[in-house]
């Protein structure tokens, strides 16, 4: 059994500014994103597009910026509206403390697609290549936030035998029960399995829509089983069939995924670069 390391949240202070290896781990996701987005441009077929719709360096920072803001704005008001409807109701202006923290994933990842699509829109691309470029540069990004909820201490699991190797008391927890580092177990399943399923899926061309249906189906059923050694949120605990908040919302993500890859797959195969008709940008 171990013992979950105090580790200090800030990272660095310089005089009155402290940095935290939370907002690190955020950066570290947005730079993993753009390392990883500059190697799918040589994937196909967005390396074979040309003319108006071609993708370049500048279509990958400016999805990036995008998708910051989505992140952001999605993940805070995702958390509220999800997690603590009631108590935001009462006190808007606490949507704004974001330094006391609560994001959402979910609530992200929508943030994520209103920017992709509103990205999309502009420069006069299929929403679903847009959505297919991404998806496989997501993982390790929510790879890195797991490491941030570890360092924190937050999201721990549940009660774990104490007999298993890896089992760990979470101080913060309040409490000296051994439980399971369920932060761990989503940095492996959501964060680097996803990561390499995703990626040699992508390497090969698929009809439009199924990379990013692989995403939600993928992190969808990995989330809901990881939220399984999770400890439910306090103020919700478990909710109508014996299923947490998280396992609620994978639900629609694993189906809509379904949906999308059986949808995409009785669609024509997408034409050769050379034949598709040119979109002029808007």
């Amino acid at each position: 059994m171990l013992t979950f390391p105090q580790i200090d949240p800030v990272a660095l202070k310089l005089g009155p500014l402290a940095i935290h290896w939370y907002g690190l781990t955020y950066l570290a996701a947005f730079g993993l994103f753009m390392v990883f987005a500059l190697l799918r441009l040589r994937h196909q077929p967005f390396a074979s597009i040309s003319g108006p719709g071609a993708w370049s360096r500048k279509d990958v920072e400016d999805m990036l910026f995008l998708g910051v803001v989505g992140v952001v704005v999605g993940g805070r008001l995702g958390y509220c509206l999800f997690y603590k409807p009631g108590f935001y109701l009462a006190n808007p202006l606490q949507i704004f403390a974001v330094w006391q923290g609560g994001m959402s994933f979910h609530g992200g990842m929508l943030g994520v697609i209103v920017s992709q699509w509103w990205f999309a829109r502009s420069r006069g691309k299929p929403f679903l290549e847009v959505m297919d470029f991404i998806a496989p540069c997501v993982p390790l990004g929510l790879a890195a936030g797991r490491v941030g909820n570890f360092i924190n201490g937050e999201l721990w699991g549940r009660p774990a035998d104490p007999s298993l190797p890896w089992a760990m008391v979470f101080p913060q927890s309040g409490s000296l029960v051994p439980r399971h580092p369920s932060q761990v177990y989503q940095f492996l399943l959501e964060g680097l399995l996803l990561f390499v399923i995703l990626w040699l899926y992508a390497r090969k061309e698929r009809k439009r829509g199924q990379v990013a249906a692989a995403f939600l189906v993928g992190y969808g059923a990995f989330r809901f089983a990881a939220e399984y050694f999770r400890e439910p949120d306090a103020h919700l605990g478990v909710l109508a069939l014996n299923m947490t908040m998280g396992q609620w919302l994978c639900v629609p993500m694993i189906l809509f995924g379904v949906l999308l890859w059986v949808w995409s797959e009785t669609r024509d195969p997408v034409p050769p670069p050379a034949q598709r008709p040119a979109r002029a940008g808007r």
